[in-house]
């Protein structure tokens, strides 16, 4: 089996790199923006071409939330050209695509998690982006597999975890907004569903094909991610919970965004660890666990 991989130096990339060496009958082909630019349909169909993917993970996106708002062009041409290009590369050598998107597709208005079969309502380009990029995928193929997360961190690229870190290294102080509600994502869980999702037999004799929600269980809000995080590693710092308003940002966040796992555990028999397992699991190794049990 062939799995082609697109953005394989981000932090889900590098994720599925570490997964991939325990997965030997899997050959993965992991590229980046230079050696597969999602954007320019030649090079999709270039590199199809030239390796023939059973599957596609599509990793490559434009996620920074606040400048999507300025670049709307750049972002565009990633979240919605580029998947375009990709899903209609899929089609053309009958491959199964694997789109990762986000909970920024919702508008934070509901107050229970969020099911696949909810209306999505992006207040922001980024989510806006993401969802056009879906709607592409669903337009163009029959064999995909969307899978909408949210607050994904690693100790790849940037993200939340790396950015307290960092913080905490040079302040005494830090203040957090503490009424934004979700679930953060371990990058490595996220791997290892995606991994379990190729790898199970329903996806190959009866596929269930369509959008399925996977973050790690439990709610918090990001003040609470930040105490976690900090306890941890055992930091010492002050640390402050402020409403939203505090901190105004380019983009609007979702006020709650937590995402209804039922689906994915009933289609592919797995269960998922809390946030603050699989946060621990982070710290613990560098090799963590799969944060799922089949």
């Amino acid at each position: 089996m062939v799995v082609l991989v697109t953005g394989g130096n981000g932090q889900l990339g590098q994720a599925l790199q570490k997964t991939a060496k325990t997965n030997l009958d899997i050959q993965f082909v992991f590229t980046d923006s230079k050696t597969l630019d999602i954007t320019d349909k030649e090079s999709c169909e270039r590199v199809f071409k030239q390796i023939t993917p059973n599957f596609c993970i599509n990793c490559a996106a434009y996620t920074a939330v606040d400048k999507a708002e300025s670049e709307t062009d750049l972002a565009y041409q990633i979240n919605v050209v580029g998947v375009k290009n990709l899903a209609e590369s899929c089609q053309k050598h009958h491959t199964t695509l694997i789109h990762i998107s986000t909970d920024f597709v919702f508008d934070g208005e509901k107050t229970t998690p969020y099911t696949e079969e909810d209306t999505p309502n992006p207040k922001g380009f980024y989510g806006k982006t993401k969802l056009e990029g879906e709607q592409e995928v669903q337009k163009i193929l029959n064999a995909y597999f969307i899978i909408r997360t949210s607050w994904v961190y690693s100790k790849f690229g940037n993200n939340f975890y790396k950015t307290m870190l960092r913080l905490a290294s040079e302040r005494n102080s830090l203040n957090v907004v503490n009424d934004q509600i979700g679930t953060p994502t371990n990058a490595n869980c996220l791997a290892k569903v995606i991994i379990a999702i190729i790898q199970h037999p329903t996806t190959n004799i009866q596929p269930s094909y369509g959008i399925y929600n996977f973050s790690n269980e439990g709610i918090c809000s990001w003040y609470d991610f930040a105490q976690n995080i900090f306890e941890l590693n055992n930091i010492k710092i002050e640390l402050n919970p402020i409403p939203t308003s505090a901190y105004p940002t380019p983009a609007a966040r979702p006020k709650y965004s937590v995402l209804d796992k039922s689906k994915i555990k009933s289609v592919f028999g797995i269960q998922i660890k809390d946030w603050k397992v699989a946060l621990k699991d982070l710290k613990l190794s560098d090799n963590p666990d799969s944060g799922i049990n089949k």
